[in-house]
């Protein structure tokens, strides 16, 4: 694989021992828990490949459920996670699972509150960084890194270039995009990757076009 930078081979500073079993486990859990909004009442985390055979020994389990609970990657308080999640009313559950998968360091995270559940898979791909694959049955690529928005709608002519309209008017430049849909004329999901900070305001413009569902700040 390319290399960005050197922080990229060392990794980020984080609570070890490995930057793909930890810090991007880690990194995966709290993209799970940006897409809620909040933290779950119940997880459900699915472990495949490498993952499943080493997540206790590497800490992949509380680095997993330490990214839900919303720590950072070196926040002292993931060895703890898993007694703070039950001290803090989440309900965690662990599978593991022997289907194959396109790569080794893959987990699949489904979370739940009252109302909603988010359900994301994701892959740690070396020195802390990740890639979301799979969001609610969506098939993606996000790297969780830059800045970013998902755009939940219902696919519709015209509605590509009012969202992009919008970022352009705001001097949004867009690094990169993609679209997909489960079925013609029905939901649809925008992934887009930008390379400046996205205000409320420009939020709050996009909420109101017609056929937007929802809008998700990933990354600020």
């Amino acid at each position: 694989m390319k290399y960005r930078s050197a922080f990229d081979i060392i990794g980020p500073v984080m609570i070890g021992p490995s930057s793909s079993h930890t810090a991007g486990a880690a990194r995966i859990g709290r993209v799970a828990r940006t897409l809620l909004g909040k933290q779950p009442q119940k997880a459900i985390i699915s472990f495949y490949g490498s993952f499943a055979k080493t997540y206790k020994g590497h800490g992949t389990d509380v680095a997993v459920v330490g990214g839900i609970l919303n720590f950072d990657t070196d926040d002292q308080r993931i060895p703890t996670s898993l007694n703070l999640a039950e001290e803090w009313g989440m309900e965690v559950i662990f599978t593991v699972e022997e289907t194959v998968t396109d790569h080794p360091n893959t987990v699949k995270i489904q979370l739940f509150d009252e109302t909603k559940k988010v359900e994301i898979v994701g892959i740690s791909i070396g020195g802390g960084t990740i890639e979301i694959t799979e969001l609610n049955s969506f098939q993606l690529k996000l790297s969780g890194e830059n800045p970013a928005i998902l755009v939940v709608h219902n696919d519709k002519f015209g509605l590509i270039s009012s969202v992009t309209t919008v970022l352009a008017d705001h001097e949004i430049n867009i690094s990169h995009m993609e679209v997909s849909r489960k079925e013609k004329g029905k939901m649809a999901l925008m992934i887009i990757e930008v390379d400046q900070r996205i205000h409320d305001k420009i939020i709050t413009e996009l909420e109101h076009l017609p056929n937007i569902t929802q809008v998700i700040r990933m990354v600020e």
